[in-house]
């Protein structure tokens, strides 16, 4: 049986979110290379119409999940990155003072000949209420991502990137978006989504997220991957790679994480790594050519200084 999308997608996108068999390899077909969980996970996102919460390490993959789904689907993307101190001003809306004040300006000349036929006091401040209410009117609206994304037409993808580096109370302000697809503009009144996103919310696990956010959102967990799955994801990444060289910097990687490291290398630096050994022309993996590059696999000095001694071991080690 196929279940029709229930949020907005082009036609020619719907054949990839008829199973989850097709959604992963409709990924495939834009560079994401999916596990069955990811897919499944997205799968129900798109069909229950629920946000999808991505946790895991920096660089496995939960940015580009989102990219590659509003790639997927012909959707447009409307990214909005957290920071600490992010708050509705800068994410729903805010006013654009600049023009109200040019307005201002341009009426004040006016003022007196509109209010030169009121009889009293209170008519004349009930006309200046009338006028103020037209500066807090849409014209003088400047949405930011939120409400950007509530007002397409036909929908579109809505990342949330890193919503643990947000404020607790953010987090609380998002989840009348997150369960209803709606806002509340004091001046406005409630703004609901002309067609529900597609929202996705990525978090590196800074702190932990509140129990009402993530009873909104269906939980997905991406790891780092085994190796069968890293030298698809290289090969996908990097076509022009040989497959030996490719298996040989998959299996040193995975060796590395085996390792009591500060940071143990992500998909992301792989993927880098073997662009980077395309680029110096390496054919094989040797002990000179890994040491003048464990720097795009590792970030600190003390990781570095750990890992010089082995590497000739590293690169012999079978992968288990």
């Amino acid at each position: 049986m196929t279940i029709s999308p229930t949020v907005a997608v082009p036609a020619a996108s719907t054949d990839h979110l008829a199973s989850v068999d097709a959604l992963i390899q409709g990924l495939a077909d834009v560079g994401y290379i999916a596990s069955k969980r990811i897919a499944t996970a997205l799968y129900m996102s798109v069909h229950l119409q629920k946000p999808i919460l991505v946790e895991g390490s920096a660089g496995v993959g939960k940015t580009e999940l989102a990219l590659s789904t509003a790639t997927l689907l012909g959707l447009p993307l409307i990214r909005m990155q957290c920071y600490e101190g992010l708050d509705e001003s800068k994410a729903l809306y805010e006013w654009k003072y600049g023009k109200q004040l040019l307005y201002t300006q341009i009426l004040k000349d006016r003022m007196g000949e509109q209010l030169a036929d009121a009889k009293d006091m209170d008519a004349a401040m009930e006309r200046l209420h009338g006028m103020g209410d037209l500066f807090f009117s849409e014209p003088f609206l400047e949405p930011r991502p939120l409400m950007k994304a509530l007002r397409e037409d036909n929908g579109c993808v809505l990342l949330i990137d890193e919503i643990d580096k947000s404020d607790e109370a953010f987090e609380a302000f998002l989840l009348e978006v997150l369960s209803a697809y709606q806002v509340s503009i004091p001046e406005l009144g409630v703004m609901v989504a002309k067609t529900p996103p597609l929202v996705f919310l990525t978090s590196n696990n800074v702190r932990d997220l509140g129990d009402a956010l993530k009873r909104r959102c269906l939980h997905l967990h991406i790891p780092l991957p085994d190796a069968a799955l890293e030298r698809r994801i290289v090969a996908s990444r990097v076509p022009d790679i040989e497959a030996t060289l490719a298996a040989q910097l998959v299996d040193f990687v995975q060796s590395l994480r085996t390792l009591d490291l500060r940071k143990s290398p992500s998909i992301s630096e792989t993927v880098d790594w073997a662009r980077a050994l395309i680029l110096l022309n390496a054919s094989s993996l040797d002990g000179e050519v890994v040491r003048d590059t464990l720097n795009v696999l590792l970030k600190f000095e003390q990781d570095i200084a750990a890992v010089e001694p082995q590497i000739v071991e590293l690169i012999r080690r079978p992968v288990g």
